[in-house]
């Protein structure tokens, strides 16, 4: 991390403040993509999602990702064997793919040792990226390879730091998609326009209150909620205790029957 420990903290802060403040679930990972490339020493990030194989899945990019690609049109501008290439995550699809392995970060160099340079994934990088070096942070309790970020730099390595540096950033990964997965379930979910205008004017509930408020439709204990979220269960009595205030409700029950009601929460037969 450049800045400094003290630093990197306050921007690694200001990440998951932003992230938790944002309304729009499409922002998220572009807003994250932007800050986590100078966290760990790298220099631009490609990040994917959901399931991804040599020949299907989308990528995200970083600003310096897309530098470095805007010359040959961006993503789309990628040749189908160069993309391919990309998608297959060599050395990193093989290495977590392993029983057991843990997903913890690591470089292409370290894992394929002297072999890197001559792969065609390094040639590829070279090519593209301008890039030299791989450097893998993998979504922690994901089932795909290569679920998470991919970080490019040229030069030496990633240091030892750097690495550990990546290791403490995944649960802010983890939190930032699940709350982008909540978030798009909650846009999927909605009414239509007539009853969001009535919710915007109604509750103005923040981000984090629409995913307290989704899990409590799941019939989630505060403790169960605390735990999924990776915050205190002090902290979700508040949450909940401002969806009260917010949808003039006294209780549980109550309060996802008035967001059924205004179109925060679809109305579900049989439950």
């Amino acid at each position: 991390m450049t800045g400094g420990p003290a630093g990197a903290y306050e921007r690694m802060l200001a990440v998951a403040v932003a992230a938790l403040h944002e309304r729009e679930p499409e922002r998220l990972w572009p807003m994250v993509a932007a800050a986590l490339p100078g966290l760990c020493g790298g220099e631009a990030l490609i990040y994917k999602l959901g399931e991804w194989t040599d020949r299907s899945g989308a990528m995200g990019l970083s600003p310096g990702a897309a530098a470095h690609l805007g010359g040959i049109g961006g993503v789309d501008g990628i040749g189908g064997d160069a993309m391919a290439v990309l998608r297959r995550g060599y050395p990193f699809a093989d290495h977590y793919a392993v029983a057991g392995a843990t997903r913890r970060p690591g470089t292409a160099r370290r894992m394929a040792g002297r072999g890197w340079a001559r792969s065609r994934t390094a040639g590829t990088i070279s090519r593209l990226m301008d890039a030299d070096h791989v450097l893998a942070i993998p979504l922690p309790g994901t089932a795909t390879p290569v679920t998470g970020c991919l970080v490019y730099r040229a030069g030496g390595d990633f240091t030892e730091d750097q690495v550990r540096a990546a290791e403490q950033l995944q649960p802010l990964l983890a939190g930032v998609e699940q709350q982008r997965q909540l978030l798009e379930r909650w846009r999927a979910e909605m009414a239509p326009r007539e009853a969001r205008e009535e919710v915007s004017a109604e509750s103005r509930l923040t981000p984090r209150q629409v995913t307290v408020l989704l899990l409590l439709a799941d019939a989630l204990t505060a403790s169960a909620i605390a735990h999924r979220l990776g915050i205190s269960v002090r902290t979700v009595h508040k949450h909940v205790e401002g969806l009260y205030r917010k949808l003039g409700t006294r209780d549980r029950v109550s309060t996802v029957l008035r967001a059924q009601e205004i179109g925060l929460l679809p109305r579900r037969v049989g439950r």
